[in-house]
Formats: C-alpha cells, structure tokens, sequence
C-alpha cells in the first residue's frame, strides 16, 4: 500500500502538503495541489476513510440524499450546498433513493453512515415509525415536509404560504378559475404536493372562488413529460381555466408546453405560477412567475445544523421554516417585480 510520506517523496513536498491537498484545504498553491494530485494518481494512493476518521473523529464528507437526480430542484440544491461546503475543505457525496423507502433505510445503515460526518436527507419513502426506529450515530438533517419525531433536526420550506401567495397573484391579476397542477387535496402523511394545494386552496376560499377537485390535475413523477401530458389531456378533457398554479417550476415548464400544445397562450389565456424559482425559470419565454422559497439560506440553516450537532451532539433539535418570497414574469399579466410575502 502506498503510504503519504511515499506520495510526498515522489511530489517533493512535505507530508503536511500532501495532508493539506487530500484534505481540500486552500492554504496550497495550485501548482502544487497539481503535482502532487499527479503524483497521488501515478502512485495509486487510496485515502484510507476509517484510518482519517479514528484520527480525527472527521471523513470530511458530507452525504446529501434525495429521491431523484433527473428533477432540476435537486441538481441546484446538490450545487448549493457543494459550492457551501468548499471554503471548508468538505465534499458532498450525493446519492438517489428513489423516493423508495428500503433505499432511504439501507443509506441510513450504520455502514453506510461512517462514511460521511453528517447526512442530509431529503426522506419521502419513510414515516414517523421509521425515523423513531432509527437511532444514527453521525448528525442528521432531514430536509421536507414529512412528519418527523420531535428529536430531528429540520429544515423546510414555507410551502403553505409560498402556494397561497402565488395563488393570490393570479387572482390580483384577473384569474378567477385556477387549477393546481400536481397538488393533492389529501395524504396519510403531509407531502410537498399536499402543502401546496392547502395554500391554493386557503387563496381561493378567501376570494370566494372554486377550489374544487375538478381543479386538481394530479402527477406522481413530477416531470416536465408528465405535466405536459398531463395539462393538454386535461384541456382537450373540458378542463377550462384562466390560472393555473403549479407546484413545482419543473412542473410549470411542463404546463408551459402543454399549454401551447392545446392552443392556449400565456399569459393572454392562461395565466401560471410555479414554486422554487430554478435558475432555468427566468430564462423561459416568457419568463415563469414564481416562489422563491429563499435556496441559500435554506442550504445554510441546513448546514448550521448539522455543524451545531457536530460540536455537540447533544443539541437540542431546531425545525426551521424558510422565508419565501414572489417572483413576478412574463406568466403572469403583471409588472415585473419581487414580493416577499406577508409576515
């Protein structure tokens, strides 16, 4: 086995240095981290995690998982958090659970948890009695809606108010028959798609307008595929609106197309609200209006909390709800402009 004082011998630096280099540390020279990453490949040396972490207690990796690699909200977020982690010489391990709840319980495994200081996990296959069974010796951050035992730490987003402030944009805006696409009315557990109908509907009882099922178009992937489909059977179906909220701006790209694909305009038919506001939204044509639901504070309270545990693995469990805000476009007939909302 190629040990770090061979690795520093053939680099010409100390073994400090090449300490420095494997550890992501930036008090380095580029050309050096260079040379001596050339050297770690020619000699096939192998950082030795179980040996890093009984000398330090630290991997310094953190584990993000998340039900699926193909859905743009989880590529930004696996980019924010990246991007966070760097100044601190820390690398992001991301795996896919296929929304699946054998796959969340095997990542999860005490195995697979040593790899990593601490886990972010974005759960939707497990409940409240499988996050009671399970006892994790690293920090945990769970990150979503689901119902969670009181002794996690949580992070999520304003989805309620998020989905009810965008829902009243359409209104001011004229709409008075909004759909929602992708909401679901109820769940045997809260769920992003249920959180979201919830302030849908709160928008419109309050206007004294039609929340009714028919205005539920439901999806189970989630997909630009799948809403588009989904919206241009629904309007070839009978469906007649003037708004339409989507809940998601994956989802919203999918209204978009399937929209035009029925011959419908927006925002001169149609008018339409997403929720995340992805970098891709701004850039449609026209451009989606949206919920800004606050992504790099809600990467940086996630990542305070997993150091807070780190420090002391005694602390108490913190719930944080992120703040959102509107992102006014050219899917709604509106002046382009920011709204936060309501405290």
């Amino acid at each position: 086995m190629v040990t770090m004082s061979e690795v520093a011998r053939a680099a010409g630096v100390s073994v400090m240095t090449v300490s420095n280099v494997l550890n992501g540390r930036s008090n380095v020279g580029a050309d050096t981290r260079l040379r001596v990453l050339e050297v770690v490949e020619e000699l096939g040396y192998e950082i030795n995690l179980t040996a890093r972490r009984l000398r330090s207690g630290r991997t310094g990796t953190i584990g993000l998982i998340v039900p699926q690699f193909d859905l743009h909200y989880y590529g930004e977020l696996a980019s924010r958090i990246s991007e966070a982690l760097a100044p601190e010489g820390m690398h992001l391990v991301v795996e896919q659970s296929g929304a699946s709840r054998e796959r969340e319980l095997s990542a999860l495994s005490l195995a697979r948890l040593q790899q990593y200081d601490g886990v972010l996990l974005s759960a939707v296959g497990l409940d409240m009695a499988d996050l009671e069974r399970i006892h994790p010796d690293v920090p945990i951050v769970l990150l979503g809606e689901q119902a969670v035992p009181d002794r996690y730490h949580r992070v999520r987003m304003g989805n309620v108010v998020g989905s009810r402030l965008a829902t009243e944009h359409l209104i001011r805006c004229g709409a008075h028959r909004i759909a929602v696409l992708g909401g679901k009315l109820s769940a045997p557990h809260p769920e992003m798609a249920t959180c979201r109908a919830q302030g849908w509907s709160q928008a419109l009882e309050q206007a004294g307008l039609p929340h009714d099922p028919g205005l539920v178009i439901p999806l189970t992937t989630y997909s630009i595929a799948e809403a588009r489909a989904a919206v241009a059977t629904a309007i070839d179906g009978g469906l007649e609106v003037d708004g339409m909220f989507a809940v998601t701006d994956e989802v919203a790209i999918g209204a978009l197309a399937g929209l035009h694909d029925a011959g419908l305009r927006v925002p001169d038919d149609v008018q339409l609200a997403g929720f995340d506001n992805l970098g891709i939204s701004e850039h449609l044509v026209p451009g989606l209006t949206t919920i800004d639901p606050g992504h790099p504070v809600m990467v940086a309270e996630a990542l305070r909390l997993l150091r807070r545990q780190l420090e002391d693995r005694e602390a108490g469990p913190e719930h944080v709800v992120g703040d959102v805000s509107l992102i006014v476009r050219g899917t709604t007939r509106a002046r382009d402009t920011s709204s936060p909302a309501p405290g």
